[in-house]
């Protein structure tokens, strides 16, 4: 991916990764828009970066979708870079009863949202020389937090969906990238000041360096080991990863 001379539009790009991604590439040279739900952290976001944009959206709303998609490819026709950022992340107690209002959230936001943005995007973006779509996953795709085991099945899925995607659009202007952060200093279950985490600046850091190569999937970090974990004998890792997260 070119760093420089983009039209970027990023969801979620009010705080943490979203934000940090926003702001790395808004220095870079690039026209950035983003995207959210809370306006008072948008307006935060773009005053503190002059020249950046910004656009209300739920994620959750079809119809909302593609009134900002139509917006955008009106207002900013040279748009090439998609970032699907916007995410929540809950615990939700799979050994007993799920909350339906959480499952269909989690589901919403994390899974379906990224679809419906990309698809609303993907015709325009095909005309773009340097089109990306970039998916924001997590290592929990690969290794799961059993508290968290709807946010983990729903960015397993992105992964599962960027690679079929990748493939159908093999022979396009528009390369797939996934971007599977580890553990993030964020507002994510509350990681903000969690010493085990990844710091955010280091982590948007690595990414950002990456995102210069031809490289298709973006591991910063723990990241690198945890993606390597699927095959048969994942469960060993799994185990040993959510007894840690247990044991504080």
């Amino acid at each position: 991916m070119k760093l420089t001379g983009n039209t970027i539009f990023i969801t979620g790009g009010g705080s943490g990764i979203g934000r940090g991604l926003a702001e790395a590439l808004h220095k870079l040279g690039n026209q950035v828009i983003i995207s959210g739900r809370r306006a008072e952290r948008l307006q935060a976001t773009i005053d503190a970066n002059p020249g950046m944009q910004a656009v209300a959206l739920d994620i959750t709303d079809p119809a909302d979708i593609k009134a900002v998609a139509a917006k955008l490819i009106a207002d900013h026709p040279g748009l090439n870079v998609l970032i699907n950022n916007a995410g929540i992340m809950l615990p939700d107690g799979a050994d007993g009863p799920v909350d339906d209002e959480l499952l269909s959230a989690t589901v919403e936001t994390n899974l379906l949202g990224p679809i419906r943005m990309t698809s609303a995007l993907i015709e325009h973006l095909k005309t773009r020389d340097g089109a990306v779509v970039a998916n924001i996953t997590s290592v929990l795709g690969f290794v799961p937090m059993a508290i968290a085991a709807v946010y983990s099945a729903t960015k397993a899925a992105m992964h599962s969906y960027t690679l079929s995607q990748r493939y159908l659009l093999r022979d396009s202007k528009v390369s797939l990238i996934e971007i599977a952060p580890p553990w993030v200093r964020t507002e994510l279950m509350n990681s903000s000041e969690e010493e085990r985490a990844m710091p955010l600046e280091a982590f948007i850091a690595g990414a950002i360096e990456q995102l210069g190569t031809d490289a298709n999937e973006i591991l910063v970090g723990q990241a690198v080991g945890m993606r390597a974990n699927p095959g048969p004998g994942e469960h060993t890792w799994v185990n040993q990863f959510n007894d840690m997260m247990a044991a504080g």
